[in-house]
């Protein structure tokens, strides 16, 4: 019983119009609107797209001028993508690029001290890492947990780590983190109460001798993100 009322709940999810940071959403989802606005241009800076999945992204930051490798475990079905296993040591030299692009790729990994490790390696003075993972104390997850069902239930069944806001300041301690509130309609970034408020988090963590003046701004408006967030024709 309990196994059909959670098919019967994620069915429901993935059909409402409220973004929560579903796969249906996977393309569209405000937390990666974020992402992708603060990685900015790249006037042939090189990017790294760490779990490229169907190579959306990829094209998205090339049509911003980054130097994109697009790497990716096991399905390799886009053209020129690597196959790239984040559990172990990246096939990069250090100091390789400026940006590694993670979208929804890190609660996939089982080592995350290794995987965290090496993207730092590959990433250049300066550069800086732009990820997006699933906030598991989303009061949403909090309110299910009353009736016995966990977040480890409801997400995707190959996820491994369920972070909270804890956890992911402990990964990554001098990061900025975004998140997005409400859900449908006017989708506003915001900076507190992500905790509880958002189901993504955005982590924007810099290597060291990050220049401040380069950080990119949320000056820029949602509805020219998703202007140019139109897929290619």
């Amino acid at each position: 019983m309990l196994h059909y009322r959670l098919m019967r709940f994620q069915d429901l999810v993935k059909h409402l119009p409220v973004d929560l940071g579903q796969g249906t959403y996977r393309h569209t989802t405000k937390a990666k609107l974020i992402a992708y606005r603060l990685a900015g241009t790249g006037n042939g800076k090189r990017a790294l797209d760490l779990g490229c999945g169907d190579g959306f992204w990829s094209a998205k930051l090339r049509e911003r001028g980054w130097d994109v490798t697009a790497a990716n475990y096991q399905d390799t079905r886009c053209p020129g993508v690597m196959e790239v296993n984040v559990e172990l040591p990246l096939p990069f030299p250090s100091n390789s690029f400026d940006l590694v692009w993670m979208v929804e790729v890190l609660e996939h990994v089982q080592n995350i001290p290794n995987c965290t490790r090496e993207v730092r390696r590959v990433l250049r003075p300066n550069g800086r890492i732009i990820l997006t993972t699933p906030n598991s104390a989303f009061w949403l997850y909090r309110v299910l947990q009353l009736f016995g069902i966990t977040p480890a239930q409801i997400q995707n069944p190959d996820h491994k780590q369920f972070f909270s806001l804890r956890d992911i300041r402990a990964l990554f301690p001098e990061a900025d983190i975004y998140g997005f509130f409400p859900y449908a309609v006017l989708k506003f970034t915001i900076r507190r109460g992500i905790g509880r408020l958002s189901p993504t988090f955005v982590v924007i963590d810099r290597a060291p001798r990050a220049a401040a003046s380069q950080r990119p701004s949320l000056d820029e408006t949602d509805q020219e993100a998703h202007a140019s967030m139109r897929a290619p024709a």
